[in-house]
Order: C-alpha cells, then sequence, then structure tokens
C-alpha cells in the first residue's frame, strides 16, 4: 500500500483553499467541507482518501513499465511539475498542449524524430556543409521543437495515463484522451467539473505550494513503483544467470 496521507501537510500547503462559492461548479459539492468568507473550503478527509487511491494506481502503472504523461501549461504549475515528472523520470508537457499529441500520435513522433535527425546532422558533420541562412533555420526548427517536445522525446507510445493540473486549462488534452480510452488523473479545484476525470484530486490548484505538495506525492508513488519494477528484474536476474552457467555443463557433460 501507499503510504498514508497526511492532512496536517495538505492544511499547511493550502491545499484546502478553493474558489469564490459564485464560481463553483455543483458537481464539486461532495468534496467541499464548507464555505467561509465567500470561498469554499475543500473536504481534505477526501483529499487524502483521493490521493492515496490515484497513487495506489499510478504505483502499479510505473511498476509495469508504463508511462504517465504530466500536463500542466499553466505559468504556476509549470516549473514544479517539469521538477516533478523529470524526477519520477516521466514525460510532460508544460507549454502549449500540441493538437493531436495523443489522437495524432504518429506525427508527433515524426516531430520528435525530426529533432534527433538534426542531432545526428550535428554529429556527422552534415550540418557544417549547410549555409548560414540553413544552419540558422535548422537551429530555429530544432528550438522550437526542443521547447514544445523535447520532454516527450522519450515517449515511444502513448501514456498508460494522463496527469493533469487544472481541468479548465487542459481540457483539449483531457478530451483526446477520453477518445483513446486513457485514464485522466487531475488535480480539481471547485469551479471544475470533476466528471470526466477518472481519478479525482480535490484540491487547489493555483497556489504553487499546494501543487508542489500534491505532486510531491504523486511522483513519490511513481518512483516506489519503478523502484519495485527494478526490484523484480534484479530479482529474475540470478535465475538467467544459473541458467545461463548450467547450459555450456549440460551439453559437456556425457
Amino acid at each position: 500500500m501507499a503510504n498514508k496521507i497526511d492532512v496536517k501537510e495538505l492544511l499547511e500547503a493550502g491545499v484546502h483553499f478553493g474558489h469564490m462559492t459564485r464560481k463553483w461548479d455543483p458537481n464539486m459539492a461532495p468534496y467541499i467541507y464548507m464555505e467561509r468568507n465567500g470561498i469554499h473550503i475543500i473536504n481534505l478527509y477526501k483529499t487524502a482518501a483521493k490521493i492515496e487511491e490515484a497513487n495506489e494506481a499510478l504505483k502499479k502503472i510505473a511498476a509495469s513499465g508504463r508511462k504517465v504523461l504530466f500536463v500542466a501549461t499553466k505559468k504556476q504549475a509549470k516549473d514544479i511539475v517539469a521538477e516533478k515528472a523529470a524526477a519520477c523520470n516521466m514525460p510532460y508537457i508544460t507549454e502549449r498542449w500540441p493538437g493531436g499529441m495523443l489522437t495524432n500520435f504518429i506525427t508527433i513522433r515524426k516531430a520528435v524524430k525530426k529533432m534527433a535527425s538534426i542531432d545526428r546532422m550535428k554529429k556527422d558533420g552534415t550540418f557544417n556543409t549547410l549555409s548560414k541562412k540553413e544552419k540558422l533555420q535548422v537551429d530555429r526548427l530544432r528550438a522550437k521543437l526542443e521547447k514544445n517536445l523535447g520532454s516527450i522525446a522519450d515517449m515511444s507510445r502513448l501514456p498508460a495515463a494522463l496527469f493533469v493540473v487544472d481541468v479548465k486549462a487542459e481540457h483539449i488534452a483531457i478530451k483526446e484522451a477520453q477518445k483513446l480510452n486513457i485514464p485522466v488523473f487531475a488535480m480539481v479545484d471547485t469551479n471544475s467539473d470533476p466528471r470526466p476525470i477518472d481519478f479525482v484530486i480535490p484540491a487547489n490548484d493555483d497556489a504553487s505550494k499546494s501543487i508542489e505538495k500534491v505532486l510531491g506525492l504523486v511522483s513519490n508513488a511513481i518512483i516506489e513503483g519503478l523502484s519495485d519494477r527494478k526490484s523484480e528484474k534484479d530479482e529474475e536476474q540470478p535465475v538467467k544467470d544459473v541458467v545461463a552457467e548450467q547450459a555450456p555443463k549440460a551439453e559437456t557433460e556425457e
């Protein structure tokens, strides 16, 4: 089981602060504890339970060797998501969501391969044969591709899941995931509709401290899953070694 979530830590990080009551989405009612000074307060006991549920699922995905794609293009979440996703070796999108990122994945992969081919040109000397103008154009293209797609360069197939910060901001990504039956994990604030989300984490998705707290817990669960996968592989290895050692003996023993 994943570690128990400390409600006090969530409180200190401001995870409980929702939006103004007039901006709420009624579908978030089950996750709202009360209203204070015109602001909805999220029930952190429900948040803790939902994080534990999400972490168990994310841990299993990581242990299976599949990828979770993190998505957060809003200013206060970008750097945190990039850092936490990189720490657990998962792909992420923090610039503009490329339309068709999931539904037209083959085209996106071609763009990533273009980046790799430019790198090869620079290594094998082909780049040096270009004119000054051509070099500039290639460098600009490489920089643009790196900015938008560099963080998914190692994602050779569709992700097993999406993790989203702010479902309103990332509605296009969520729609694409739904079309392909890719499960969506998300931090959902009181002004958003939780219904399209498979694993709802009711939380303040605007404050950087809240985002960092939730993402830290989630990325740790993924790291645990990766660690379990490595342990299983390490346990299998000695068995293979024994078989390899015995095979030649079997042939020579007469």
